[in-house]
């Protein structure tokens, strides 16, 4: 008797990795090389995904965010062993805390070796367990499954990042090209039974109902959901930060983002409380400040909220808890009731207006300023990323957006640093479409190296950079708490010429005139453009 034909050893379990990533949707991975991750480099390219070598582990994956936000497909990053992998862990807990799928891929020695050599070895996994959905040691035998795992859990129910240590001789292990069948992907659902039976009763009997929509909203798609359903029902609705755009807000249902703002907040919650129905929409309060704990109360008033993972965070409570699917909930809920008048006292236009009125645009300079009039020039449907800072809360009230992911951002790690390099991966994926980042000017020297990757890439997007000489948010709260200054000034350095060392435009601007031509120079240019818009300290008092 012939004896079984064995597939013949063909693939390295680096170009498993490599072709799986490339079949979710990947084509760009970004990184810094060591001796460790070298097969791994060559697997991407040969799967036809493009490593690109960024200055920082940190900035690289925050680059690997902005092209997910674009293309939908899971960011990469490649960092080799020790240090490498360690100069990544802020930007992989913040896609943990902001829900966004990551595949880490670093260096690992071989456990032989690492048994009798000590040099840069450490438990790679135990230092990303914490802030991962999951973490694998890859093994040749097991390439194939780890793979398909690693991009289940990144990208299904609430995404975020996994963590696979490659070790040197598992990369280049040989085995069959047979993958196996992979595991098909969860179906959405919605509620039933009499859970949907007293979801209906409620939508039917409310004269007052808000919706509060967030990240696992954006996350699922559900705008045209929550749009239908607002219109349908007259259903005013408040984002979060990173749900901005899911339904526009030019729109007279919508109330803007909410979640850092005490300014925006004063607003907000008085409506929330006024509330008899309260849908959470995917609502995630990772991204809120403390001010929205316990923002409702399902003793008088009814919350139904609609999520992807059970709440385990007890920042609030809800009468009914919904763990599914949020377009399938909101087209089940709505099915058959009939829409009544609501809000008959004209109370969605006023708050409105008094949130218009708050945040005003009307300033000759500061801020406030050098942010409408970047709305203004930049053409609708420009790009936006945030760094964090009092900039940012200003921003998120005032950068309109009409569609999903137009302003990108760290919501709920809130770190600095973020901006520039999520611009730069945006502008990758985007194409021709404007990208913008606004950041402040101690952010962006976290980050300034980058410049030099965005000019290797020949890409354009537009750093707008606040300078204040100042830790602006930090001395506000300093100052809200009449302690000294201390820490938080530092010297005006000259970030137009920055821009130009590395080999891209840069401007200074202290007045609206001066920015919208530079603006305009930008849109134009070939390359990336830094604009340095001097404000004074203090710009943001009485503004957030």
């Amino acid at each position: 008797m012939p004896a079984p034909t064995v597939p013949s050893p063909t693939l390295r379990a680096a170009d498993v990795i490599a072709r799986r990533l490339h079949d979710a949707g990947c084509r760009y991975a970004f990184g810094m090389p060591g001796g460790e991750v070298l097969t791994l480099v060559d697997a991407l390219q040969a799967a036809g995904i493009r490593f690109v070598l960024a200055k920082h582990e940190n900035a690289a994956a925050f680059m690997a965010e902005g092209v997910h936000h674009r293309t939908g497909a899971p960011g990469i990053l490649v960092a080799t062993v020790g240090p490498g992998a360690l100069n990544g862990v802020n930007a992989v807990a913040n896609a943990h805390q902001d829900r966004v799928p990551i595949i880490v891929l670093t260096g690992a020695v071989d456990a032989d070796e690492a048994q009798t050599y000590t040099h840069q070895v450490l438990d790679q996994q135990a230092v990303f367990r914490p802030i991962t959905k999951a973490t694998f040691s890859l093994t040749a035998g097991a390439a194939h499954v780890i793979a398909d795992k690693a991009l289940a859990i990144a990208t299904e129910g609430r995404p975020g990042p996994v963590h696979i240590d490659v070790p040197i001789a598992v990369a280049d292990a040989r085995l069959p090209d047979a993958s196996g069948p992979r595991r098909a992907p969860a179906a959405a659902t919605a509620p039933a039974g009499k859970a949907l039976a007293s979801a209906r009763e409620w939508l039917a009997a409310s004269h007052r109902p808000v919706m509060i929509v967030g990240v696992d909203a954006m996350t699922q798609g559900a705008g045209g959901a929550v749009r239908a359903m607002a219109e349908r029902f007259n259903i005013p609705v408040i984002t979060t930060y990173k749900a901005k755009g899911l339904i526009p807000e030019n729109h007279a249902l919508s109330l803007g983002g909410a979640g850092l703002s005490p300014l925006a907040d004063s607003h907000l919650l008085p409506f929330v409380q006024s509330a008899d129905l309260i849908l959470g929409v995917g609502y995630d309060p990772i991204e809120m400040r403390t001010g929205w704990r316990d923002a409702w109360s399902p003793d008088r008033q009814t919350v139904i909220d609609i999520t992807a993972e059970p709440n385990h965070h007890y920042m609030h409570q809800s009468t009914l808890n919904i763990v599914a699917d949020c377009s399938a909930s909101l087209a089940a809920i709505g099915d058959g009731v009939t829409p009544r008048d609501t809000w008959t006292g004209g109370e969605i236009e006023a708050l409105r207006s008094s949130l218009a009125q708050a945040f005003p645009r009307t300033d000759d300079w500061g801020p406030a300023a050098v942010i409408d009039t970047c709305r203004r020039i930049l053409p609708r449907g420009t790009i936006a990323s945030a760094d964090s800072g009092a900039h940012r809360i200003l921003l998120s009230q005032m950068w309109a957006c009409d569609a999903p992911r137009g302003l990108v951002q760290s919501s709920g790690l809130c770190t600095m640093g973020c901006a520039v390099p999520l611009a730069m991966g945006t502008k990758l994926a985007a194409g021709d479409t404007p990208v913008v980042s606004f950041s402040g000017d101690a952010g962006f020297l976290m980050v300034a190296g980058e410049l030099a990757t965005a000019a290797e890439l020949g890409i354009a997007p537009i750093f707008v950079v606040f300078v204040d000489a100042s830790l602006a948010l930090i001395d506000l709260k300093q100052r809200g708490r009449q302690l000294p200054n201390a820490g938080v000034d530092f010297a005006r350095h000259d970030f137009a010429a920055m821009g130009r060392a590395f080999g891209g435009a840069g401007h200074s601007v202290s007045n609206r005139g001066e920015l919208s031509a530079a603006l305009e120079a930008a849109l134009a240019c070939p390359t990336f453009t830094v604009i340095a818009a001097q404000i004074d300290k203090g710009g943001y008092d009485g503004r957030i």
